[in-house]
């Protein structure tokens, strides 16, 4: 195939066969990762839009903050590796860096750690919000009207122009979402509001506000504070995931960020999403004892069968997920040290073994993914399963906050996907009389 004039080889020439016209697109390069056919020009200069399903080979914006290969199983946020983040450093960590593009110095950690302390407690009037709920309302249901709920309290987040007030907003929410989504539990169950403990840390006054009871004493185990804050870490980002997605599209209408946030939890509410880690305790459930693992393993493997695994393989990792890795240790510990006696937790590792030696499972890369293993911890923890995706909603704010301050500050254009219409051209109209 020989050069043409006059094209740069950073680019890409489209023949359209129809006339034999040529049209050249720019290659943008990535620092790391596949590089991108710049396709902004298409419609302007071939009248033509691209169709892709599910945006799986679009890119919809320019981003420095999380970085995956699926390929070989690689995370990364801001250049960090998950394993350092999620094992050698704290969830706070693990925010400010997400927010502010460096890891704390020891001072500006306690400051973080402190500020979010001071903005832990809601408006007192945001509690009448919650009796007007009924008592079977799902977490997650409340925890999206609560966000939203927010911009009537914090009004003046409305129009933020300023790094500071940005800055403000981000770390009020960040503080409030544990208690809201602790308040928004508490409420389903018909329990009484405990209040946040300015001598607790993040994590620790997370579940001492779900599990506690006025003037008693609750014990929490290290490892289980310990548990929960890699798993919030190991759920703090994931790049262009339908969650961010969410966030991303409704931002760039400049609505307020606590409604961008609001839909950024209804997507991460689908079962297909955030909701997975609930569906592998269902799924659990359905399968009853340890004696039928094998009859749904076998239900797994039938061609001819509608039923599958929740909680194994991934959409973006066809190696394996690197976040099982880590979780699938912090798992262990949690169940060795607990020593929690539950049949469900039996059966749970009965198919963890079954995947991980099955010959069925391996060749396709049908391994435990981090869903799989986090439902464990928190069926360990006692964690009701309602709040399963509210906890995976906590860890995640702070990746949602980023991708809204990093689009923000690239004015990025209102989303506006285009379209491949399949339906009637125009249609005669008919009087009433004659139809």
């Amino acid at each position: 195939m020989c050069e043409r004039i006059g094209m740069s080889k950073e680019s890409v020439t489209i023949i359209n066969n129809r006339d034999g016209k040529e049209y050249e697109f720019p290659i943008l390069k990535s620092t790391v990762g596949p590089d991108v056919i710049d396709i902004s020009a298409l419609y302007g200069n071939m009248g033509m839009f691209t169709l892709d399903r599910g945006f799986t080979s679009t890119a919809s914006c320019r981003s420095r903050i999380t970085y995956i290969d699926g390929d070989i199983g690689k995370l990364m946020y801001r250049g960090y590796d998950i394993a350092y983040l999620a094992t050698k450093k704290s969830f706070l960590d693990t925010a400010f860096l997400l927010l502010h593009k460096e890891l704390p110095t020891k001072d500006e950690y306690k400051s973080f750690l402190l500020e979010l302390k001071k903005r832990s407690f809601i408006h007192e009037s945001m509690r009448k919000l919650f009796d007007a709920f009924p008592d079977n309302a799902h977490p997650m249901a409340i925890l999206s009207s609560a966000v939203s709920a927010l911009s009537t309290f914090y009004f003046d987040h409305l129009d933020m122009d300023s790094p500071e007030e940005v800055k403000e907003m981000a770390h009020r929410i960040i503080a409030k979402i544990p208690t809201i989504a602790a308040f928004s539990y508490r409420y389903s169950q018909g329990l009484p509001i405990i209040y946040p403990d300015l001598d607790k840390g993040f994590t620790e006054n997370f579940l001492y506000m779900l599990r506690g009871y006025p003037h008693h004493h609750i014990d929490l185990k290290p490892i289980e504070v310990k548990a929960l804050d890699t798993i919030f870490t190991l759920h703090a980002d994931h790049e262009q995931n339908a969650s961010t997605t969410a966030v991303r599209v409704v931002a760039s209408t400049h609505a307020h960020p606590y409604a961008a946030i609001s839909a950024g939890i209804g997507a991460l509410w689908g079962r297909a999403h955030g909701g997975a880690n609930e569906s592998v305790i269902r799924q659990l459930e359905l399968i009853g004892t340890v004696d039928n693992v094998d009859k749904y393993i076998a239900k797994a493997k039938d061609p001819d069968d509608s039923f599958r695994l929740m909680g194994f393989g991934h959409r973006v990792y066809k190696n394996f997920d690197p976040r099982a890795t880590i979780i699938k240790k912090a798992a262990d510990d949690v169940l060795s040290s607990l020593g929690v006696d539950d049949p469900l937790l039996d059966i749970a590792k009965q198919l963890e073994k079954v995947a991980l030696e099955d010959e069925y499972f391996k060749s396709r890369n049908l391994y435990p993914n981090v869903d799989f293993y986090s439902g464990i911890i928190y069926r360990a923890m006692g964690i009701p399963v309602e709040m399963f995706t509210v906890l995976f909603a906590i860890g995640r704010l702070p990746g949602w906050i980023a991708q809204w301050k990093e689009m923000r500050v690239n004015k990025e254009p209102i989303g506006r996907p285009r379209q491949v219409y399949t339906g009637y051209t125009l249609r005669p109209f008919k009087e009433v009389k004659d139809r």
